[in-house]
């Protein structure tokens, strides 16, 4: 025998009414995001070369934005193909460095015997086969700007630690040099 029934009641009208007015929240809301990134676009506030529209990726937008305001050394992290090169841009171009230089190192696409000098330059006579004139490097390159250091990782321990000293002390020695050289630049690592 049945005890108890339990009937819960609701009007369907009441829900289709809670339904539409979901619904348009969510298109006012849709809308006014969409707004916000044209004009933000109109500002220069996004790269033409970035597309989105996830709210997701709206954060990582406004992220960016908050960093650029910083001299902070940046690490971008991501798989191949994701587009960390295109957010160290954007990254830069958001930053008091925008109009300075933005140079880009593949550590992984240079020999580790030559990624030394191609970074930091050397002195005329330094070694054989160098250019008698000596020969600037990415550092001095980017000088007042930001450097990129992709694929950080495949960088050899031993330079490791005369970029350390570039990002404590914010200065450098060519190879084969004496005298130390102010680094004025900003570093975006990724991997």
């Amino acid at each position: 025998a049945v005890a108890y029934v339990i009937c819960h009641l609701l009007e369907l009208s009441a829900l289709q009414h809670y339904t539409d007015s979901l619904e348009s929240s969510r298109r006012k809301s849709q809308h006014v995001f969409e707004d916000f990134v044209k004009i933000a676009d109109q500002n220069g506030a996004y790269s033409e070369k970035i597309i989105f529209r996830s709210q997701a990726m709206y954060q990582v937008m406004e992220q960016i934005n908050l960093v650029a305001q910083t001299d902070a050394t940046v690490l971008i992290r991501g798989e191949s193909g994701v587009g960390k090169e295109l957010f160290a841009k954007r990254l830069h171009d958001a930053s008091s460095r925008r109009g300075q230089p933005f140079i880009r190192l593949n550590c992984s696409a240079i020999p580790d015997a030559l990624l030394e000098s191609e970074l930091f330059g050397y002195e005329a006579g330094a070694f054989t086969g160098g250019s008698a004139k000596g020969k600037k490097g990415l550092l001095e390159h980017a000088n007042r700007g930001t450097m990129l250091l992709d694929e950080i990782g495949t960088m050899p321990v031993s330079l490791q630690s005369k970029l350390l000293r570039v990002l404590q002390e914010r200065e450098y020695t060519k190879l084969g040099g004496h005298e130390p050289i102010q680094a004025d630049v900003r570093f975006i690592a990724a991997t």
